[in-house]
């Protein structure tokens, strides 16, 4: 029982990414959660609208059970078997923080100054949301998939362009790390 409550080490983890990864192949299917949204908005009645959302969505219910396993296994990871152990960060990441105004940096997954309710729903909230959510939809789109797609599936099979694109996410990420999160907190 012991076991089930620690966070599982990398040669547990990674083997049983790799294990659905080549299942995945097997069927003849790809990894990538962001092909979801398409089809929740086909679902939603977008074919419509665009062309683009007009495709059997019924063809693409794996990856939504795909998905609804995500979620439901986050949950359990964090709600019910997490050992409740802080986040080892690195001190001088921490003092980054402190000076960017991360009150509790590494004691949550999730710092409040970003997620709490009354974080998100204050004006700067709100706009960064817009910003972030608009950011990643034209991104996603654009790179022809999502990190997960591209890093685990893309990388895996030796795709050029999810090398190109996971190139791309580690740069926007860095700088969003070091010259837009500062402007924002």
């Amino acid at each position: 029982m012991d076991f089930i409550l620690k966070p599982w080490p990398w040669y547990i983890s990674g083997p049983l990414i790799s294990a659905v990864l080549l299942s995945l192949v097997y069927f003849g299917k790809t990894f990538g959660m962001s092909s979801n949204l398409r089809t929740f908005c086909t679902i939603s009645g977008a074919g419509k609208y665009a062309d683009f959302f007009k495709f059997d969505w019924r063809s693409q219910k794996w990856n939504l059970t795909l998905v609804l396993g995500a979620i439901i296994g986050g949950f359990i990871g964090v709600h019910l078997i997490s050992d409740g152990s802080i986040i080892d960060l690195n001190p001088e990441t921490i003092a980054d923080l402190e000076k960017l105004n991360f009150k509790n940096a590494g004691q949550t997954l999730l710092p409040e100054e970003i997620y709490a309710w009354d974080s998100v729903l204050s004006l700067r909230g709100i706009f960064i949301l817009i910003i972030a959510g608009f950011l990643v939809g034209f991104g996603t789109r654009y790179a022809g998939g999502c990190t997960s797609g591209h890093a685990i599936t893309g990388l895996s099979n030796l795709q050029l362009p999810s090398l190109i694109a996971v190139i791309g996410f580690f740069a926007g990420g860095l700088i969003m790390t070091h010259f837009i999160l500062p402007l924002l907190f």
